[in-house]
């Protein structure tokens, strides 16, 4: 009798926490870039951040959402999917327009300090998606062609998934392919780090983020039974994030570069 009375409470609440779990899963992927957006719009400086981080995103959440059409999962997944896309075009469209401004702004100083009357202020050289030069691949000067890029991948991708949703090869190892490439999120800024030999201009906050996020993330896939492609995924995620991490601890204790060239105050500071 005890236990049925009970009752009326576990229920709601393993509601309530069924609903808290689902709204986690749908906004709680795009939380950590809110402190790096802050960031760069804050110093318009946008040179800690690798876009790719962006392409990768979009790759893995358009790849996500054709799955879904071969293989249902959870709504709240696939809801995720829709909220990342729209949150990394506007990561991307902050991304164009503080780099061109600076380049812009680079282009007048560097007339000015030539305190030359007859030279003009040239814009800096326009590079087109349409242009289809690779060494300029995700480094365009215009919002428009990220744009018109990812409607192109998507149309392409979801001709062939079209065609394909019948075999159940494709359909599995588009999810892979979705899952795999979202674990390969942290790589560029990785990469980027690596290269800079400095986290500066990185936010910290948005990496505790993502090994928090990717942590429950993981667990969650695990406790619903998603497809396997989600955990074994989830898992190699977390391991990039720990790395990212280390790198923070390795650069900040062992510096790599000359103090001088890590003291600009628009970079630097990692919210």
């Amino acid at each position: 009798m005890e236990a049925d009375g009970l009752e009326w409470l576990v229920v709601p609440v393993h509601q309530l926490v069924s609903w808290g779990a689902a709204g986690a899963m749908i906004f709680g992927g795009v939380v950590p870039y809110i402190p790096q957006y802050r960031d760069i719009k804050r110093t318009q400086n946008a040179e800690g951040f690798s876009t790719y981080v962006c392409l990768v995103l979009l790759v893995a959440n358009i790849l996500r959402i054709l799955f879904w059409f071969g293989r249902h999962f959870e709504s709240p997944l696939l809801w995720q999917s829709i909220i990342m896309i729209i949150t990394m075009l506007l990561m991307l469209k902050l991304c164009t327009e503080v780099r061109v401004s600076n380049e812009l702004n680079i282009k007048r100083r560097s007339f000015s300090a030539a305190d030359s009357k007859d030279e003009e202020i040239k814009a800096p050289p326009k590079r087109s998606y349409l242009d289809f030069d690779l060494n300029y691949f995700w480094h365009w000067s215009k919002f428009t062609d990220y744009v018109q890029c990812v409607l192109t991948f998507t149309g392409v991708t979801g001709y062939i998934t079209y065609l394909s949703l019948d075999s159940f090869l494709f359909v599995e190892t588009l999810g892979f392919l979705a899952v795999f490439t979202e674990a390969m999120l942290g790589v560029p800024q990785l990469y980027r780090n690596y290269q800079n030999r400095s986290t500066d201009g990185m936010s910290v906050k948005m990496v505790l983020m993502w090994t928090s996020g990717d942590t429950f993330k993981t667990v969650y896939f695990i406790l619903n039974q998603a497809p396997f492609q989600f955990s074994i995924c989830g898992l190699l995620q977390v391991f990039v994030d720990m790395a990212i991490l280390l790198q923070v601890y390795f650069y900040s204790y062992y510096p790599q570069k000359p103090a001088s060239h890590t003291a600009h105050p628009a970079s630097t500071k990692a919210l």
